[in-house]
């Protein structure tokens, strides 16, 4: 792996704690013309400060502050690739009030999708080789402004360099079962804090990861998402709940 190059990232926010954490906030923050408290326009900083590179993995898009950000950026000399979903993404950008793929495009840069029936449903973000933004939000003024969803942004360019193999694979047509798992050299940490990194399909994430983190709890789990139909996590949680873990 490539020593990643330390650059200077000017007026953005930083962490001593190698961290930041961003929530949406629906209920104040719902107009997607006033972007530049939410998370959009901590985005667009971030975008505006890369110097070398922004490699892009992320499901679906229709912000056209964050396409002007990553043309001018890329009318700078950066590196911008995007890799996307083909139906939620490339085809969804030919409907009306879209065509944000079709600006980067136009700009020179280039979008590759994974041309599947399956969703490539990424959503994280490299810059610099040093800096990595992922979480649930899609780029979308319904994720930002209407859906309630995280944003974590890492210091850490073990952790980008992770993020960043991941990425080379997709960019190179590898998308799910078709690419090779290394989730036996996806930790870190950061800070003295852990960090695992978990891609699916092809690491397999329940049992494998989850569910033996599950049963390693002693005193509570939080449990937040979307969608959930898997039985053995369900009974994996519901054991620890039998034996005094406070599950909710």
């Amino acid at each position: 792996t490539a020593t990643p190059v330390v650059l200077n990232q000017p007026n953005v926010p930083s962490s001593s704690n190698g961290w930041e954490v961003y929530f949406t906030d629906p209920l104040t923050m719902n107009d997607p013309a006033q972007w530049q408290n939410s998370i959009e326009g901590r985005l667009i900083e971030r975008i505006n400060a890369a110097q070398a590179s922004i490699h892009i993995a992320s499901f679906e898009f229709d912000l056209t502050p964050v396409a002007d950000a990553l043309i001018a950026a890329h009318n700078r000399g950066v590196d911008v690739l995007w890799v996307t979903d083909d139906e939620n993404g490339l085809l969804a950008d030919e409907e009306p009030g879209r065509g944000q793929f079709a600006m980067l495009k136009n700009a020179g840069i280039e979008v590759r999708a994974d041309d599947r029936t399956a969703l490539m449903h990424d959503k994280f973000w490299i810059f610099d080789n040093q800096i990595l933004w992922t979480g649930s939000t899609n780029i979308t003024a319904s994720g930002v402004f209407k859906q309630d969803n995280n944003t974590i942004v890492f210091h850490s360019p073990d952790l980008a360099v992770i993020y960043e193999r991941e990425f080379q694979e997709m960019w190179d047509g590898q998308f799910g079962p078709r690419s090779p798992s290394q989730l036996a050299e996806q930790s870190t940490n950061v800070n003295g804090t852990p960090i695992h990194v978990i891609f699916t399909s092809e690491d397999h994430a329940l049992e494998e990861a989850i569910i033996p983190l599950v049963g390693t709890a002693t005193s509570s789990i939080r449990f937040l998402a979307f969608s959930f139909t898997d039985y053995p996590l369900a009974a994996a949680m519901i054991e620890r709940a039998q034996n005094g873990v406070n599950v909710g």
